[in-house]
């Protein structure tokens, strides 16, 4: 067990090391930025950092990234990954999934930032109630999934102010659905990680594609992206998947 401690420790001095690099970066190319689904009510080392940014300053940040020896490895619309010695980066203009734009970034970096200190840097980061917010749309519209970690952040932080990003950016289905969940999960008649089950999910995107012009603006992209390759049969398998998981049928 002591072994494992020191092992985490370590990867946790790694992992806010170079978020601590990166958000300096940014700040110092001028760049409007907030790191999401970042801030936790505990310690936790993620598999990689994300980053809302501003569309007109999303080359500014990629151009400052690069020069801090990262390579971008994956471009596409509303996202770029850029990686280096293992330690991977997502810059989101949109929080998004298979091109359809869930959340606004822009409207996310104007009302719900703040400075916060990351590795002993001066960071903008989201709010606490705007990362419960943004918790609830990731789990349920883009990995239809809710984990332990996601129930943590919205027991620990869940407030008017929650409620209030969640209406004004149309994801409070998704965040009744993550309550929902938790509270099963609390009170032990469910275990995370938590799969939703399909009928959920195309429930939940269809109320939000219906109510928000800005994936129903976007839902076109999303047959380019399930035109390529096996893009569309991995997604549907992603849907549909058994496994350990539980699964939520709402009515």
């Amino acid at each position: 067990m002591r072994g494992e401690l020191l092992r985490e420790e370590a990867r946790y001095r790694w992992f806010m090391g170079n978020a601590a690099e990166v958000v300096g970066a940014l700040s110092g190319a001028g760049v409007g930025y907030a790191p999401h689904k970042f801030r936790k009510p505990l310690d936790h080392v993620s598999v990689d950092l994300d980053v809302l940014v501003r569309v007109d300053d999303a080359p500014r940040a990629v151009k400052a990234l690069v020069r801090r020896g990262f390579g971008v490895a994956v471009s596409e619309p509303y996202t770029v990954t850029l990686a280096r010695r293992g330690f991977i980066v997502d810059l989101y203009t949109n929080p998004s999934f298979a091109w359809v734009v869930y959340m606004d970034g822009e409207g996310l970096l104007r009302c719900c930032v703040e400075e916060m200190e990351v590795g002993g840097v001066r960071a903008i980061a989201l709010t606490r109630g705007a990362e419960v917010a943004v918790a609830a749309a990731h789990a349920v519209y883009r990995e239809h999934a809710v984990l332990l970690m996601d129930c943590l952040v919205a027991w620990s932080w869940l407030s008017g102010e929650v409620w209030g990003v969640a209406v004004e950016h149309r994801v409070e289905g998704a965040l009744e659905a993550l309550l929902g969940v938790c509270s099963l999960i609390g009170e032990g008649y469910a275990e995370a990680p938590y799969k939703l089950g399909p009928h959920a999910v195309l429930e939940a995107l269809a109320r939000k594609v219906v109510r928000d012009p800005l994936p129903r603006g976007t839902l076109p992209n999303a047959f380019r992206y399930l035109a390529r390759g096996d893009v569309g049969r991995r997604v549907l398998a992603r849907l549909t998947r058994g496994s350990y998981w539980g699964r939520l049928q709402l009515a």
